[in-house]
């Protein structure tokens, strides 16, 4: 019997998505709710015009009705004149509106609490007091010039037909969009689905969804949301956020691209300072392992990894590390094999017998052992110290 090879990218490439897919980055406001995170006006005003240098068409730029100092700080992204839309976030209220509006934003996304433990516990509002309350918000903000989101929050965790009123009335009174909310990321893949098809199914205007990481789902549940018919995801640099934090724009983007097949224009060679940038502004280090821009994300150290990836760098990397704005780094270090040394040597022309460029190796695992990664420094001091003797004359490890 024959098999036809299929490959996974395939597969995945053949999946239903929207047409149109919008990112709307929140890294300026629910990035900066990640706690003791705080960006200055003009760190705001530098991270915008990075974001839309490199294709994000919209920025979710503030919370105006915080203080007046964010307020300022998004009406000066606003009058940036970027080519994103700029965004940002209120309550349903007539003041928070008002606020949305003197800033001169293109969107205002308005939340309010659906499920019974936000409505009990922190709205104190019954459902009818809740649906009244959005969509009078809702007309309010339209009548105040304003392109409206209004977003269900704790979605995954309100009751199907409750939300599903809100959400049609709420068209009704003129959203220009609807978003689905996995609050406390407690959803998978299958629920969100179900979740953003049945909504869908029953209206017509387009669906964003906003999806925080606490079970690591985050971007797997973005797929989902799409492949059910939202349009828009909202996503933050690093996924750095509340808890444990959001979809990470690079990581949504570079999946998108690779494994779906779709570009959506995010310019990801600039990803790796993006993210520098952010993490700086925010004072945390940028995680090693962090997917596409961690210094760990293209660095070998395994000897057999390393031989590979000398002859032909894709056995150990999907994408070049240039098409994120990163680059290849081979290690020294415990894990370490001949091949690396010789192609260093190689690269001085510093010529070694065999025996010598083992005893180099065994030295350089030695070094891996007592204290991790072997610096540039201190592998030319191994060097030296080797060819400076005649080689031991046992094997490579």
């Amino acid at each position: 019997m024959r098999f036809s090879a299929v490959s996974p990218f395939n597969v995945a490439a053949r999946l239903p998505l929207p047409e149109k897919i919008v990112i709307y980055d929140s890294t300026l406001r629910d990035g900066e709710q990640m706690p003791g995170v705080h960006f200055t006006p003009e760190q705001k005003l530098a991270i915008a015009s990075k974001l839309a240098e490199l294709g994000v068409p919209q920025i979710e730029a503030g919370f105006p009705a915080v203080s007046d100092q964010e307020m300022r700080a998004v009406k000066e992204v606003a009058h940036l004149g970027l080519d994103s839309e700029v965004l940002c976030l209120a309550r349903t209220t007539q003041s928070d509106i008002d606020i949305a509006a003197d800033c001169d934003v293109d969107m205002v996304l308005l939340f309010v609490g659906t499920s019974d433990l936000h409505m009990r516990y922190k709205l104190k509002m019954s459902r009818d007091e809740v649906l009244k309350r959005a969509v009078t918000s809702v007309e309010y903000a339209k009548a105040r010039g304003l392109k409206v989101s209004l977003s269900t929050e704790d979605t995954t965790r309100s009751d199907l037909g409750f939300i599903i009123d809100v959400y049609k009335e709420c068209e009704a009174a003129g959203a220009t969009r609807l978003g689905i909310t996995d609050t406390l990321g407690c959803a998978g893949p299958e629920a969100v689905h179900y979740i953003v098809g049945k909504v869908r199914e029953a209206v017509r205007i387009p669906l964003s969804a906003h999806l925080h990481n606490d079970f690591g789902l985050a971007t797997a549940n973005s797929i989902a949301a799409l492949t059910a018919g939202a349009e828009a995801i909202a996503t933050t640099v690093g996924g750095m956020g509340e808890r444990s934090g959001n979809v990470s724009l690079e990581q949504f983007a570079m999946v998108l691209k690779h494994l779906y097949k779709r570009d959506i224009g995010i310019k990801t060679e600039g990803l790796t300072d993006l993210v520098k940038m952010v993490f700086e502004a925010a004072r945390i280090p940028v995680p090693a392992n962090q997917p596409w821009v961690g210094p760990n994300a293209f660095s070998h150290e395994s000897g057999i990894h390393v031989a590979a990836v000398l002859n032909c760098p894709m056995t150990y990397e999907s994408v070049n590390p240039e098409e994120v704005g990163n680059k290849r780094r081979l290690v020294l270090g415990k894990h370490s094999g001949t091949a690396l040394v010789k192609s260093r040597l190689d690269e001085r022309g510093v010529i070694a017998t065999q025996e010598q460029i083992c005893e180099i190796v065994r030295a350089i695992k030695k070094a891996g052992e007592d204290h991790g990664r072997v610096a540039d420094d201190e592998f030319w001091m191994i060097v030296d110290r080797v060819l400076s003797r005649g080689p031991d004359n046992q094997n490579c490890a």
